[in-house]
């Protein structure tokens, strides 16, 4: 009666334990494949990156300007804006000299001028310094103009560098740091991303 019992117990348990290792199996398998999925998408990516993937910081910050000025569209754009500066200053200067020179004039003759031209000079000297100040405003508003022709498409492209390198760390976000905007960053939450953006922007040259 016993041994009957006993092949009754395992006929009963032998499925379950067929059943049971089959699931250890199944699980170690896709736990190897995972891990394999893991190692493939990783090889890719810079060691810098990687490494901020591992410490899977909040943010990440940078100084802006340190960045931009290394690149060579921001440079050549500064040539070209300098060069226009220079023949505005010229230009600025050679308007000056005509209404110092008007204004000497006026003031050795004056005594002696009769009132009719007297106050022609001084209409002409008024007509100067108007058409002077206007035309500083004129080129101030040019240089404006040249320097967001000249800037914006080097700006839009740095900010796409950034947005990429925050994108593949996975930043929240990304500050900068120029004027001392943040007298203090916890380290522990954020990291400075200033050379590893420098890096990608090399790497797309």
């Amino acid at each position: 009666m016993k041994k009957e019992l006993l092949w009754m117990l395992l006929f009963i348990i032998l499925p379950f334990c067929a059943n049971a290792q089959d699931v250890v199996l199944e699980s170690d398998t896709i736990a190897s494949t995972d891990t394999i999925a893991l190692v493939d998408t990783t090889t890719t990516k810079a060691p810098m990156v990687e490494a901020l993937e591992i410490r899977k910081p909040k943010f990440g910050y940078l100084s802006y300007s340190e960045v931009i000025r290394m690149m060579p569209e921001y440079i050549r754009a500064q040539e070209r804006l300098n060069l226009l500066q220079k023949r505005y200053d010229e230009e600025l200067m050679r308007a000056d000299k005509e209404f110092n020179l008007k204004f000497a004039e006026f003031l050795d003759g004056q005594k002696d001028f009769p009132e009719n031209i007297l106050l022609k000079r001084q209409k002409e000297l008024q007509d100067l310094m108007e058409k002077s100040i206007q035309f500083k405003k004129e080129l101030k508003a040019l240089l404006e103009k040249a320097r967001k022709e000249f800037c914006t498409p080097v700006e839009e492209k740095l900010n796409e560098i950034i947005a990429q390198v925050g994108q593949e760390v996975g930043f929240e976000y990304i500050l900068n740091t120029d004027n001392n905007s943040y007298p203090f960053i916890n380290k522990s939450s954020g990291v400075d991303i200033t050379e590893l953006v420098k890096h990608k922007f090399e790497l797309e040259q």
